[in-house]
Formats: structure tokens, sequence, C-alpha cells
């Protein structure tokens, strides 16, 4: 096979994480007095890293950005973390890719405390041999960080490693450490939005990311 290190991304990868992410935002964002009505509009908060979103998306100040993290937490940590399901496929995509010889990690913006609980909580922690995610205090945050993190932790062979990701920031942190990218289409990153930034596979269905690794053997 080629492949033999396999990284994950976590929020809209391996699972839909949309009410809890959402509702933590708009718990964060009411703090400031901004009332959010329809969640699906948070919904570009899901993937990048949230200190940096309260800055593009509602154009918060450096300072408010990372106190708008905090009272995300607050919610989140409780709450938010347990409003979040496994999308149907995963448990069986890992089980086959573990049977096949393969080294599994997640490398995620999410910070590592949470990403362990939630992959705790969905019973699938047992799957990765590792799982590199962010600080509390908001550092190693960026994806390109977070895969060469892994790289050195892990001493992955780059030329057999591939990152699976539904956000451009995955794509981007592959192409910047040198390796093979999926782009996948079934979580929170569009066709456009995805297939603008080259990586080396679109699949959009769980089905044919399945099918992807029973072709490389």
């Amino acid at each position: 096979m080629k492949y033999e290190t396999v990284l994950f991304d976590l929020d809209g990868t391996l699972t839909d994480p949309k009410v809890g992410i959402t509702k933590a935002v708009q718990y964060a964002l009411s703090k400031w007095g901004i009332q959010v009505d329809d969640p699906d509009t948070l919904i570009p908060y899901i993937g990048p890293p949230l200190a940096q979103s309260f800055r593009e998306i509602h154009a918060f100040s450096e300072p408010d950005s990372v106190s708008a993290v905090e009272k995300y937490r607050e919610y989140f940590k409780d709450k938010g973390i347990y409003e979040n399901e496994l999308y149907d496929g995963i448990k069986d995509l890992l089980g086959n890719l573990t049977e096949q010889g393969r080294k599994l990690i997640v490398a995620t913006s999410k910070p590592a405390v949470f990403a362990n609980e939630v992959l705790r909580h969905f019973g699938i922690g047992s799957f990765f041999v590792y799982v590199c995610g962010s600080n509390l205090d908001g550092t190693l945050s960026d994806k390109s960080e977070i895969i060469a993190a892994v790289i050195e932790k892990m001493d992955v062979n780059k030329d057999r490693a591939i990152m699976i990701g539904d956000r451009k920031h995955d794509i981007i942190g592959a192409h910047n450490n040198g390796m093979a990218s999926i782009a996948v289409g079934y979580g929170y990153g569009s066709e456009e939005e995805l297939t603008a930034i080259r990586p080396t596979h679109y699949l959009k269905t769980l089905q044919e990311l399945q099918d992807f690794f029973e072709n490389d053997k």
C-alpha cells in the first residue's frame, strides 16, 4: 500500500459537530451583545482555529477574540462537546484501515483535551496511535504547525502519508508539509473551496473514501 500513515481532521471529517459548535459560538457572541438567530450562519466557524474565526467573521480584535474563545469554552466543555454525531460509516472505515495495517492519527485544531474526549465519547479513540490538537492557550492551532508536529513526534514518512480533511486549512496544511491530501465533500467545506486549493484527491462521500483505500493495497 502507498499510504501507511493516515491523518484525520476531526470536526467535519470524523464527526458532525454542527449543533455543539454553533451553540457555543452563539453563547460567546451573546456576551458581546451579538444575537444570532440562525445557527447555520455560524457554520464557517467549524474547522478553522476559533480565535481566527472570531476575528475574520465578526471582526473581533485580537484581545476580544481570545476572550470570545474563553466564553465559547464555557458552553462547549460541558454541553457543546456532546452535541455532536459520528458520521455513519466512520467506525467501519477506521476498522478497515486498522485491519489493513495503517497507522491512524488525528490532527485537529480543536484543543487536544477536547479532541480526546470526543474520541472517547464515540468509542473510536483506540483506533488512533496519536492525537495532536491545539493547546488551550491558543498555541499550535494552525493546521500546518499541527501536521508538522505530528511528522516530528511520530517520525512520519511524508511520502507514505496522507491527510484527510473537509476544509481548506487541512489541505493547505498538507501542502505546506509536502504531504498528499484528500479533501472530503461530506463535511463543511464547499466543493468550490476545496477544489480551488488542489488537493491530491477530492472524494465526495465516505463510500468513495472507503473505496480509495481498498484500492490502495
